[in-house]
C-alpha cells in the first residue's frame, strides 16, 4: 500500500471520528494535505473557522502566512511538504485544544505521522510541541533547538498565528526555518535552493 492509499484509508476514519466532544460540533474534520511522500512535515494546533469551512489545514490568515514562509524556503505545500494539525476538529471559538481532546485525536495523529514517516518535522506552536514532546515543554524555551527523537529531527518554532500578533517574532522564525533548510539539504536534497537562502 502506498503512502497515499494508507493516508486515504486513515482520512476516512478521521472524517467519521466521534472520539471527543469536538466531533459533535465541527463542520468537518480537517485531515491534512500535501505531498504524501514528503520528507518534511509541518504540524500545527487545530483547525480554525476557515479550515473548518473548507476542510483544509492552514487556509486562513495564518495559513496564508505559512504559504509565504514556505515560499521563502523554496517550498510549496503540495510539493516538498505535508501539513497537518495535532487535532483534526475545530475547538469552539478557536480556543486552544484541551489535553483530553489532543489525547482523543492521538491515535489518528500517531498513525498519520507513522505513514508519512518524515525525516524532519516542524512543530508550529505550543500545542504541537506538547502533543509530541509532552506537557512540560515550553515553546519559548524549545524554539529554535533541534530535538532528535524517534529517528526524526524536530524543530519547534512559533505558530504563524503568533507571528500575526507579534510581527517582531518573524526574525526568530526565519532563523529557525533556515536551520530547517540546512537540515533538509543535509538529509533530503543537497541541491535544494532558494534565493532567500542560497546554498553555501
Amino acid at each position: 500500500m502506498t503512502h497515499e492509499e494508507a493516508l486515504g484509508d486513515l482520512e476516512l476514519a478521521v472524517l467519521r471520528c466521534q472520539n471527543c466532544r469536538l466531533g459533535n460540533i465541527r463542520r468537518q474534520a480537517v485531515f491534512g494535505e500535501g505531498n504524501p511522500e514528503a520528507r518534511l512535515v509541518f504540524i500545527g494546533e487545530g483547525p480554525g473557522a476557515e479550515e473548518d469551512r473548507q476542510g483544509r489545514p492552514f487556509v486562513g490568515a495564518a495559513g496564508q502566512l505559512l504559504d509565504k514562509m514556505l515560499s521563502a524556503m523554496g517550498m510549496h505545500r503540495f510539493q516538498q511538504v505535508y501539513i497537518l494539525n495535532a487535532v483534526k476538529c475545530r475547538p469552539p471559538n478557536n480556543r486552544t485544544p484541551l489535553p483530553d481532546e489532543v489525547e482523543a485525536c492521538r491515535p489518528h495523529f500517531d498513525r498519520q505521522l507513522a505513514i508519512l514517516d518524515p525525516a524532519i518535522v516542524v512543530l508550529l506552536g505550543s500545542t504541537a510541541l506538547k502533543a509530541v514532546m509532552g506537557s512540560e515543554w515550553r515553546i519559548t524555551r524549545a524554539r529554535g533547538q533541534w530535538i532528535e527523537q524517534d529517528g526524526r529531527w524536530w524543530m519547534p518554532t512559533y505558530h504563524p498565528a503568533a507571528l500575526l500578533r507579534n510581527p517582531a517574532w518573524k526574525r526568530d522564525v526565519w532563523l529557525d526555518l533556515k536551520r530547517v533548510i540546512d537540515k533538509y539539504r543535509e538529509l533530503v536534497d543537497p541541491n535544494h535552493d532558494t534565493p532567500h537562502y542560497p546554498r553555501p
